[in-house]
């Protein structure tokens, strides 16, 4: 039995209208770098001893040694081009060598079947 009577049972509060304490949203973002820090920079790395830096959607060196790069991946970009151009090349050859094939092998079945009917005509004959 409850020392004051009927046991404790709160009333539901209703709920709360939802209201930021907070003046950030009413601050424009330029504000919000100044006052809070907010200002973080460019994003940048350290990938196999290059510094790089990300700038207008791309990443940039930032040591200013990607030049010896540049050459290396147009050297690599000629050699791909070359590359392709040899393998084009490759696939029309094996496509002609295809078609000779099937050629070939068209003309050695109406060979044979001459044949086989030559040698049942000489076979009547006799």
């Amino acid at each position: 039995m409850p020392l004051f009577g009927s046991s404790f049972s709160p009333k539901k509060t209703p709920p709360r209208k939802w209201v930021s304490l907070s003046n950030l949203h009413f601050m424009d973002r330029s504000t919000r770098e100044v006052e809070l820090g907010l200002e973080y920079g460019t994003p940048s790395m350290n990938l196999a001893g290059q510094s790089l830096k990300f700038e207008n959607g791309q990443w940039v060196s930032e040591s200013g040694s990607f030049t010896g790069d540049r050459r290396e991946l147009q050297r690599l970009r000629k050699r791909n081009q070359q590359l392709e151009e040899e393998n084009n090349l490759l696939r029309l050859k094996v496509d002609i060598l295809l078609d000779m094939l099937s050629e070939t092998t068209a003309e050695s079945h109406l060979m044979e079947k001459e044949l086989e009917e030559l040698k049942q005509h000489s076979r009547r004959r006799k």
